[in-house]
């Protein structure tokens, strides 16, 4: 997971029955316009960690496979291949050793005209950080009375929409709108908006989808609250940032899926994504200029859709060895699920092997399906 901060703490003629062609002439578009102006390549990164085991285990290569509750996050056209009734998802994992703490929950719906709406809450946070600033009282004895606590926080509320397309056979479409809000205690705080466009198209037992993120861009507006450490900065040497905004650029994520033994016992489900970004140059498989692209893969082995063994990897990149050599290295993920009654819990490992820094392995996530027969006497 890459590490994102907020600016202070640095010191220093398509027609329309062709929407996936427009969007992506929109997103390069957007891309060059873009390409002039200060923007952080890992804006916004809380949002690209990923939600729910089941995607995790399979090295999130879920774009064209997804079809529950969670696809109001992988993509918001899954939402209609989701069961004809409500459905809830939550998540608890955590980075660092505890140290950061991520949250999720969902929740999805029908409604009329074979619609359906979702909404998602994300948040990454560490919390009881020591604010040291007045450690030290006007008179210059260290006080530990002084020493208070703040949050760094980024949540993200995602209100989801999806149905079919009437002129487009066997295509689905959904929308997001995203609110975001970032804190840094006391000190500063910014609030964002962004939206995003999904597709998914089936052909037989073939699944197809695309998910375009932050189509417009996505502006965090930051407002620091100087008073509150304008003199340790001052007394510290470090420049008093001002209010401005953080840009997150488009950026694309396709990927396909293919069922097979769909009537046996035992079937298998092999996925593959490709995150294509506009960002610039990246570590990853393949660099176009500004273009990158990363691929992913999943594996799901389901036994009567009761119960799953899953594995898959991430992550592709070239590293450099302690005798210089480069080699390409992934990043393996494995897990498992079981289905019970209107409930699903989900496993992943996601560190195999110790190929991470990061001190986190573990993740489970619990999705309960509404069955009306459970409360009817």
């Amino acid at each position: 997971m890459e590490a994102t901060y907020p600016p202070f703490l640095v010191k220093s003629s398509m027609r329309p029955y062709h929407p996936i062609l427009w969007l992506i002439l929109t997103i390069s578009l957007f891309s060059r316009g873009f390409s002039q102006v200060s923007a952080p390549k890992y804006s916004n990164e809380f949002l690209k960690i990923g939600v729910g085991a089941r995607a995790a285990a399979m090295g999130n290569s879920v774009t064209g496979i997804v079809k529950d509750v969670t696809a109001g996050y992988w993509n918001p056209a899954g939402l209609l291949s989701a069961p004809e009734t409500p459905e809830f998802a939550l998540m608890h994992s955590e980075y660092f050793a505890g140290i950061a703490k991520y949250d999720y929950a969902a929740f999805t719906m029908p409604v009329q005209d074979d619609a359906r709406i979702g909404v998602s809450l994300i948040r990454l946070g560490v919390d009881d950080i020591a604010n040291t600033l007045n450690l030290i009282d006007g008179n210059g004895n260290i006080n530990y009375d002084n020493i208070t606590k703040f949050s760094v926080s980024d949540f993200a509320a995602i209100f989801s929409y999806a149905r079919p397309l009437p002129f487009l056979k066997n295509v689905r479409f959904g929308a997001n709108a995203k609110i975001i809000y970032r804190n840094v205690g006391t000190f500063a705080n910014a609030w964002g908006f962004g939206l995003d466009a999904g597709f998914q198209y089936d052909y037989k037992r073939l699944k197809m989808g695309l998910v375009v993120r932050d189509i417009t861009s996505t502006f965090n507006a930051w407002s620091f609250n100087t008073s509150t450490f304008q003199d340790a900065f001052l007394a510290t040497g470090n420049v008093i940032p001002v209010n401005s905004l953080e840009i997150t650029l488009p950026s694309m994520r396709g990927g396909a899926g293919y069922l097979f033994w769909p009537e046996k016992k035992f079937n298998l489900l092999a996925s593959v994504d490709l995150n294509i970004g506009f960002d610039g140059k990246r570590n990853v498989l393949a660099n176009l200029g500004p273009v990158s692209i990363d691929p992913t893969m999943g594996l799901e082995v389901g036994f009567k859709k009761l119960a799953f063994l899953r594995g898959g990897f991430s992550n592709l990149q070239k590293t450099v060895q302690d005798d210089l050599k480069s080699v390409w290295t992934v990043f393996p993920t494995v897990g498992a699920g079981f289905a019970i009654k209107s409930f699903q819990i989900d496993y992943a490992l996601t560190n195999v092997g110790n190929f991470s820094q990061v001190l986190y392995s573990h993740l489970f996530s619990l999705k309960f399906t509404w069955d009306k027969s459970l409360f009817s006497k």
